[in-house]
This record gives C-alpha cells, sequence and structure tokens, in this order.
C-alpha cells in the first residue's frame, strides 16, 4: 500500500500530533494565561478528527477498512466505532475541566496537551494490529495519564492517585511486555494475522502462558477484577474531570484493544481464553457491586461501579460471536454516556465556598434545592442499575442475548442475578437525594458548559435515546463486522 493511503488512513492521529505540537509550542510561549484558549483549539482538533473518523465509518466503500504502513495499522469500522467513543469522552471531559480548577488557579495549557497526546496513543491502540504498534500507542496513552493523575499539585490525594497509578501502571504494562515477548517467542510474529495463523495449530503451554500473561496486562487497563485495587484509589485522589477520563475513553481503548487481541490474534483459541474471561467478568459484577455498597465517597462509589460495568461487558467478550462483539460496543456507547453524566453531576456539586462535594452523606435532600440536578443524577443512577426504559437496561440486554445466543445460558443468568446486588447501591443515591432530611451543603452555582455536557448525556440515555438504537447497533454491527472480517 502506497505512503499516501498509509497517511489518509492515519489521518487522524496526525492530526492530532500535530494539533498537539502546535498547542505545546502555544503553552511555552503564551503561559499560563492561555489555558483556555488551548483548551477550545484542543477540542476543535478533536472534533475535526472525530468528523473525519466518522466520515470514513459511514463511506460504504470503507466499510472493511484497510491497512497502513506494511500491515502494523489497520483502519476499519471497529477501530473508527471506538476512535469516536474515545473523541467524544475527551472532548467532553476537557469541557467541563476548567470550571474545576477555578478555585485553586491549577488549570494550566499542559492539560488539554496531555489530554491530545493520550487521545493519540489510544487511536493507536484501537487500530493497532502489530504487538509493537500496541505497546508504542499503551504507553503514550499511559505516560499522560499519569501526569493527569497528579495534574492538582496542592492536593496529596492526586499526588497519591498519581504514583499509585504509575507504579501499578508500570507493573501492567511489565506483565502485559511479558506476555508478548512470549507470544512472539513461540509464534515467530507480532502481527495479529500471523499470530493467529501460528495458534490455529493448536496452543503449547509457553504460548498460553503468553496469552494469560497478555490477557493479565489488559484486564489491569480496564479495571477487571482481580486487577482492580487500583480503581478506587486513583479515582478518588484525582482530580475529578481527570477521573471522568479514566473511566471513560482510556477503558474504550483498554476494552477495544482486549476485543481486537482476543478475537483477532487469539481467535482460533477462544476457548483457551473463554475460561478466564468468564471468571473476569463474574468476578468483577461481583466485586464492583459488594465494593460499592459501604462506599460513602462518590467518587469511590462510581469507581467501583465502572469495576462492575466492566463484567457485564466482558459478558459479551466471553460469547466469542459477532453478536457478542456487537454487543459489547453498543454496551460501551451507552457506558459512556452514562459514565460522563455522573462525574458531570459529581463536578457540580459544590458548596458555598466552591469547594468539590464528593460525601453521599452532603446530597441528602438535593432534590428540594437543586431539583435539576437531582433528576439528572437519578437518571443516571436509574440507568447503570440496568432499570428500564433507559438505556443502561439496552446495554445489558444485548450482552446477554449474546451470551445466551453463544449458549452461555448459566453465565447469563448469574450476571442477571448479580445485576440485582448492584441495583441497591445506586437507588441508595436516589434515596439520600430525595428522601432524605436536606444536609444543605452543595450550594454553588454551575456553569453553562457542564449543564450542556450534563443535558445531552441524560437525553442520550433517557428513553429518547431508543431513536438513536437502530442507528447505532448499525455502526456496532458493521464495527463488529470488520472485526471479525479481519479475523
Amino acid at each position: 500500500m502506497s505512503y499516501a493511503s498509509s497517511f489518509y488512513f492515519t489521518l487522524p492521529e496526525i492530526i492530532l500530533s500535530v494539533s498537539g505540537l502546535i498547542l505545546l509550542m502555544v503553552a511555552a510561549f503564551a503561559g499560563k494565561p492561555s489555558a483556555r484558549l488551548v483548551t477550545i483549539l484542543a477540542v476543535t482538533a478533536l472534533f475535526g478528527a472525530g468528523i473525519f473518523t466518522a466520515h470514513l465509518l459511514c463511506d460504504p466503500a470503507f466499510e472493511l477498512g484497510g491497512d497502513a504502513f506494511s500491515g502494523v495499522y489497520r483502519m476499519d469500522a471497529f477501530g473508527g466505532f471506538a476512535k469516536i467513543l474515545i473523541y467524544v469522552a475527551t472532548i467532553a471531559c476537557l469541557i467541563v475541566t476548567p470550571r474545576f480548577f477555578d478555585k485553586s488557579g491549577e488549570y494550566r495549557p499542559e492539560y488539554p496537551v496531555l489530554m491530545i497526546f493520550g487521545a493519540v496513543g489510544m487511536g493507536m491502540m484501537v487500530s493497532a494490529v502489530d504487538l509493537m504498534t500496541l505497546y508504542i500507542g499503551l504507553e503514550l496513552s499511559s505516560l499522560s495519564s499519569y501526569v493527569l493523575a497528579s495534574f492538582a499539585r496542592s492536593d496529596d490525594r492526586s499526588a497519591e492517585a498519581g504514583l499509585k497509578y504509575f507504579v501499578l501502571g508500570a507493573l501492567a504494562s511489565g506483565i502485559l511486555l511479558y506476555g508478548m515477548s512470549l507470544v512472539y517467542g513461540f509464534t515467530g510474529a507480532t502481527d495479529y494475522l500471523s499470530i493467529r495463523a501460528a495458534m490455529s495449530d493448536g496452543l503449547s503451554g509457553g504460548l498460553l502462558f503468553g496469552v494469560v500473561f497478555v490477557l493479565a496486562g489488559l484486564a489491569f487497563k480496564i479495571a477487571a477484577v482481580p486487577f482492580h485495587m487500583w480503581t478506587p484509589d486513583v479515582y478518588e485522589g484525582a482530580p475529578t474531570p481527570v477521573t471522568a477520563f479514566f473511566a471513560t475513553a482510556p477503558k474504550v481503548a483498554a476494552v477495544a484493544i482486549l476485543m481486537r487481541m482476543s478475537l483477532d490474534a487469539f481467535g482460533t483459541q477462544v476457548d483457551a481464553w473463554r475460561q478466564i474471561v468468564i471468571f473476569a467478568a463474574l468476578a468483577s459484577i461481583v466485586v464492583g457491586a459488594l465494593g460499592a455498597i459501604g462506599q460513602e465517597n462518590l467518587k469511590r462509589l462510581l469507581a467501583y461501579s465502572s469495576i462492575n460495568n466492566v463484567g457485564f461487558i466482558l459478558i459479551g467478550l466471553a460469547a466469542g460471536t459477532q453478536e457478542g462483539a456487537s454487543g459489547m460496543l453498543v454496551y460501551l456507547a451507552f457506558y459512556v454516556a452514562m459514565t460522563i453524566g455522573s462525574f458531570g453531576a459529581v463536578l457540580m456539586l459544590r458548596d458555598a465556598q466552591g469547594n468539590q462535594v464528593e460525601k453521599i452523606a452532603d446530597i441528602a435532600g438535593l432534590s428540594r434545592s437543586h431539583g435539576a440536578l437531582a433528576l439528572c443524577l437519578a437518571v443516571m443512577m436509574f440507568s447503570l442499575a440496568g432499570i428500564p426504559p433507559l438505556m443502561g437496561f439496552w446495554g445489558k440486554f444485548v450482552v446477554f442475548r449474546a451470551a445466551v445466543n453463544a449458549d452461555l445460558i448459566v453465565l447469563a443468568a448469574l450476571g442477571i442475578a448479580a445485576s440485582v446486588i448492584g441495583a441497591f447501591y445506586y437507588l441508595k443515591i436516589v434515596k439520600v437525594m430525595y428522601f432524605d432530611e436536606p444536609a444543605e451543603v452543595v450550594e454553588g452555582k454551575s456553569d453553562t458548559a457542564s449543564w450542556v455536557v450534563l443535558a445531552l448525556a441524560t437525553i442520550f440515555v433517557s428513553p429518547l435515546g431508543f431513536l438513536l438504537t437502530s442507528w447505532l447497533g448499525g455502526w456496532a454491527d458493521r464495527a463488529a463486522a470488520a472485526l471479525f472480517f479481519a479475523a
């Protein structure tokens, strides 16, 4: 394939890379006062990359995509779908960020630049069809995330979150790299197509260990049990907009590379890794639900909610079918909206001095003083609990249906039963806001940008979202078909 075609397929990453370098120079010369301008320009660059990606995704001639740079990168409907979710999540997090740092005055132009380079790395990850490309994208994204976690210099919790994320992230990267080296050693290849061909004749003991280590490294990135231990502490300590970012964009990228690795590179040995995925799915659902019950901090509760939702997503992967992959993508789209909306609402909880309110007890009686905010947060909680007719229910329905159609009826039944546990702590939030005596702590006013993000997320997960299900389902089906065609 010509270099012109390769550059065309990688244009989203080129747009963001060039924009990031230019904005880095703006930040260096203009300094801290340029923070809001750099944020606006970063959002514009992400929007442009998203528009180009959507153009490719909607182009019938591009339905099966194409490879770039001698087959180390593939731009197809699957990668395009994941990239759009990543860009949308990053844009939403950037929009709500400046207001968060108003009181501390710590917002700097490096923040949106780090977000852009993180998006570049995630874009490379979801389009990677070679272990080397995957690892480069993963580290580019991770290095940006480590700095973002500790961005609030005056907050000891942020510094602690950044250190924990760095140490455990480095450990997970080492595990993943070791697994990749084993896969390369026993297959003699780094590209997914050759790995798949080498595995078609069976798994040796060493290659099986490589698969396990690769899945373990990726399980850390998606915060699946038993590699979830970092999530509550990092989510609580990092600045809330950064936490919202961690819970959405990097998680979409990690789930996408797990799908491409499992269904493409390891696609001929589904039975070998299915047991691992089933265990991680059920354990994540149960641990996420039980761990959230006793939480008093909203961000820690949402961290366990994130672990819980990963479990439901993995049920679709356990199916190992095109329907399961499509269901995972649909669930991811609704999960991003629900998570952005939940953290957006948390960001709008401020006391009279403008300090962030994070304790569940402090939002008691919120419906009486901030009715609209309480309603939006209640919609998010009901949707995360999977209560119809909200979109959280539809997301769970499609992955359970895929599991049943793949003859994993017991897995689906256990997942449905475990989802009842999770409903408890979601409904607890609604009960505190609507039925407890007012704590009268939340008094701060929110900015228009935050309201716009919260309103859009609420509409998307409300019954009005059903108007988008056929359109979203069609995109997800095309993305899953491209993934299985590539395999």
